[in-house]
This record gives structure tokens, C-alpha cells and sequence, in this order.
């Protein structure tokens, strides 16, 4: 029977596997312990073990040689994942990530995005299918005012994002990072390059402009931030919406979704720590009450 292994334990294993790597000097360091995901830096390789439920069969491996055929792009991990203390690990360099005071790159986010998803999709590359994880999410919402209007706004959703239909078939198709913002990004000598590539793979490339699209959309983004990134990624050529004219016939679905998908992480964040929502969380249950006035592609919400 497996029992989880304690967080020390695990992290002295991802210490030792990171120790083992050219380059290695310094006292090691946290930089990620949420979610069931824990990351450490030893100095110049980032370790990182894991969700125990994600995925990483063949795909991700796929996905490791995807990233690996654009360095230009994307900083993923060293070679295969490792298993220890019962978890997937990856090494990958360390990049120094986004400081979230400073001027955020959105213009640099924006075009490491279009050049992506200008890539040609080479042969075999895994699909994404990211939009199953709203569903999780608001499945396991308890009770409450703000947990009912986050189901009333998914409940508008397509059939196929709720898991009630197959998913259409898609009206384009390119490489896609799958879970885009800017904590997916670091710097390295050379510039900017995109991390955790879990998800890496075909897609829709407008789910990859999902996430701030419905920050902006619920008030949490400045629509100044909101119209850097965008102008950016059209400037660069970005195929995920016409280069001029309207972005929400493309962007309309996938902001929606993101918008109940990050709602309903604040609802269940605020419920585990026994506190009220704060302003940006609020505003963000407060979109999904929006939605569920309006009508998402012509299906009542």
C-alpha cells in the first residue's frame, strides 16, 4: 500500500538529485510548495517532483523532446523524468523567474507565445486537452453563494468543455503551452523563455491568451497590461486571433472558462483557510455571476 511521503523526506531526495548535477553549489532553496507540487533550487538546476495524479506516461515524454527541439522558446527539463520517493521528477537549468513589483513582461510573454504557436506541429506531437480541469475544480466546490454562482456560469459552458460532449473538431490547430501566465516565465542570458511544459502540445492556441483574457475581462488586469499583451502578440504575428478587428470571437469561450476555472480556485482556497474572499477573488465570482446572465456562442448560460 503506498503511504505519501513527507515533505522533508521529498525534499531532501529532489536536494540529492539536484546535487548530483554540474554547476551544483549553495544552500538549496523552496520556490514552489503548493498544489502537491514541490520545487527546489540547487544552484543552477531547478528539481522538481510532480503532481502524484498528472499524467506523465509516454505523453510527457513527448512533450520533454518537444520542448527540447525549441530551446529558443522554451527551458524544460535536462532529459527524462526520474522517479523518487514515489513521485515524477524533472531537472531543468534555472532561469530567474518574473518579480511580480517590477514592469511585467507582458510584451516578452506575448511574443515567446506568437513564436510558439507559429511552430510547425510536427508529427506525433501530444494533444493538450487542457479545458478538463475547470470541470475538477467546480466539481469539487462545497456550498455557498459563491460556489453556486460559479456552477450557474460553468453550467453555460459548452457541452464539451463540461464533459457532456465529444470535443468539436478545432478550427485551427498549433503548438501550445496549455497552461499560460506569467509565472511560466524565466529569464535566462539570453532572454526570456517558457517553463512547465506539462501541457505543451496541440492545441487551440486562444486557450494560451485564456488566462489573462479573463483577468482583464473581470477587472483584475489593468486594460493598459491587457492591450500590451495583446498588441504584442498580434504584433508578432500570433495566429490565436485576427490581427485586427475583434479578439473575442476567438477569445469569448476561453475567457469564460478560465474566469469559472480561477473563480472556483478562490472559492476553495478561501474555504480552506477560513477567510472571505478578498478583492480580486471577489471580483472574479462576481464575473462568473455575470456569465450567468449572458449567452456563451449562442447557448443560454
Amino acid at each position: 500500500m503506498h503511504t505519501e511521503t513527507p515533505q522533508s523526506e521529498l525534499f531532501a531526495r529532489l536536494v540529492e538529485i539536484g546535487g548530483g548535477s554540474p554547476g551544483t553549489s549553495g544552500e538549496p532553496v523552496t520556490l514552489y510548495d503548493r498544489h502537491g507540487v514541490l520545487v527546489v533550487r540547487v544552484g543552477d538546476v531547478v528539481v522538481k517532483a510532480h503532481q502524484p495524479d498528472r499524467d506523465v506516461g509516454p505523453a510527457f515524454g513527448d512533450r520533454i523532446r518537444l520542448a527540447a527541439a525549441l530551446p529558443h522558446i522554451l527551458l524544460g527539463p535536462d532529459g527524462p523524468p526520474v522517479e523518487a520517493a514515489g513521485r515524477t521528477v524533472t531537472v531543468a537549468p534555472y532561469g530567474e523567474p518574473v518579480d511580480p513589483a517590477g514592469d511585467l513582461p507582458w510584451e516578452e510573454g506575448a511574443r515567446l507565445l506568437a513564436a510558439l504557436h507559429r511552430v510547425p506541429v510536427p508529427d506525433g506531437a501530444p494533444s493538450w486537452g487542457r479545458p478538463e480541469r475547470v470541470a475538477r475544480l467546480v466539481g469539487r466546490l462545497g456550498s455557498g453563494s459563491a460556489e453556486d454562482a460559479v456552477r450557474r456560469a460553468f453550467a453555460g459552458l459548452p457541452a464539451w468543455i463540461r464533459g457532456a460532449a465529444a470535443e468539436p473538431p478545432r478550427a485551427r490547430e498549433c503548438v501550445v503551452h496549455g497552461d499560460w501566465h506569467l509565472g511560466q516565465m524565466v529569464r535566462v542570458r539570453d532572454g526570456w523563455r517558457l517553463i512547465d511544459i506539462e501541457d505543451l502540445g496541440r492545441g487551440d492556441p486562444a486557450w494560451d491568451l485564456a488566462r489573462p483574457a479573463a483577468l482583464y475581462c473581470a477587472g483584475v488586469l489593468h486594460p493598459h497590461e491587457w492591450e500590451r499583451f495583446l498588441g504584442a502578440y498580434r504584433g508578432a504575428g500570433g495566429p490565436a486571433v485576427p490581427p485586427g478587428g475583434d479578439p473575442w470571437t476567438a477569445l469569448d469561450i476561453p475567457a469564460r472558462t478560465l474566469a469559472i476555472q480561477i473563480a472556483a480556485t478562490c472559492v476553495q482556497s478561501a474555504r480552506k483557510g477560513d477567510r472571505p474572499l478578498d478583492g480580486p477573488e471577489e471580483a472574479m465570482v462576481d464575473a462568473c455571476r455575470r456569465m450567468a446572465c449572458t449567452e456563451i456562442g449562442g447557448e443560454p448560460a
